[in-house]
């Protein structure tokens, strides 16, 4: 199993580049940041230091989205870095939530999704991509280049068009029960689409936060540092709610149900405990959707993850012990999972 570590790039960018650092030295293959350009700093030109500074590591937005960038710029930022540093780069996008939002814009479409997956990854690897009309193509990308397109999804239809285009799944809770489900509709989408179940990467990324024992006040602190994470996926779940409804059959109920008493949500505080909107989140959607108590709790989870067709677990790591799980999955988690 590959791990990633997911920051957000709040300033000094010069920090998020030290931590993305030292999670390649515990043994993190990948760095993920979020993209929302009102609320954090421009995360492409952080992916430059990083890659500068590390050897292996990938990196990428969780995620980025085709309302923010027009679509050639977004794959030429990917195909830049690629030719400086290698094929160093992934490419996570999906409909937009914080960066559309706060800008005042809806969601974008899984038709322009599509759309844009389609562009990014065509012109990532030199060839010629459709811009509505006006056929493109990169004249300096060197063969051999690729940029990955994964894409995160919950509801029917994305996790659909998931498996039919994208290069990999990337889901945002850690739920054995609902991630079996969805990485079920996932590759039942990418066979009838004639690809192979295992052509999807499939990306588990949840909060993560390794307590010393397994104590009531120990596990108490881990919830209220992870808390946010159910009100962040509440605002997907909101969305799925409404246009499916509650109890339609289409979303499982084990997602939908526990935002009934959600009530509103201000994206001043989103991604990062302690946020107020999150207080309707139950400790059982905090200890099924994350990662928290002792390190061998940790890995039993991730186990049973990996069981279920998981090929990465990314890291959310926004919480008051950011260094202290880097070096706790390098030191404890990673070795055992993959001995």
């Amino acid at each position: 199993m590959d791990f990633g570590l997911v920051l957000q790039t709040d300033p000094p960018a010069s920090g998020v580049v030290d931590l993305m650092k030292r999670a390649e030295a515990a043994g993190f293959t990948h760095g993920w940041t979020f993209d929302s350009c009102v609320l954090w700093q421009e995360p492409f030109v952080i992916y430059s230091r990083i890659l500068a500074e590390t050897e292996r590591l990938i990196v990428g937005p969780m995620v980025t989205n085709p309302g923010t960038r027009t679509w050639e710029v977004t794959a030429s930022t990917f195909a830049t870095l690629n030719d400086m540093y290698g094929n160093r780069t992934v490419c996570g996008i999906g409909r937009g939530d914080s960066a559309m939002r706060v800008a005042g814009r809806t969601p974008n479409t899984l038709a322009r999704v599509s759309g844009a997956m389609k562009v990014i990854r065509a012109l990532g690897r030199g060839e010629e991509a459709d811009l509505g009309g006006t056929v493109v193509r990169f004249p300096w990308v060197r063969p051999g280049a690729e940029v990955p397109v994964w894409m995160a999804a919950y509801g029917p239809k994305a996790l659909k068009m998931t498996g039919e285009e994208a290069d990999g799944f990337i889901l945002q809770l850690a739920d054995p029960f609902l991630t079996e489900w969805m990485v079920r509709a996932v590759r039942d989408a990418a066979v009838v689409a004639g690809r192979s179940a295992d052509e999807v990467k499939i990306c588990v990324a949840a909060p993560a936060y390794v307590t010393d024992d397994d104590s009531p006040e120990a596990l108490a602190h881990a919830r209220e540092q992870c808390r946010w994470f159910g009100g962040m996926v509440g605002n997907h779940v909101a969305d799925l709610v409404a246009r499916y409804g509650a109890h339609s059959g289409m979303v499982p109920d084990e997602l939908t149900e526990y935002i009934k008493a959600r009530e509103g949500y201000d994206y001043a505080h989103h991604g990062r405990s302690g946020n107020p909107d999150t207080a309707f989140v139950p400790d059982e959607i905090v200890n099924r959707f994350c990662l928290i108590g002792p390190a061998s709790a940790h890995v039993e989870k991730l186990r049973a993850l990996r069981e279920l067709g998981v090929d990465q677990f990314a890291v959310y790591a926004m919480h008051d012990a950011k260094e202290k799980v880097i070096e706790q999955y390098g030191r404890e988690v990673i070795p055992a999972v993959n001995a």
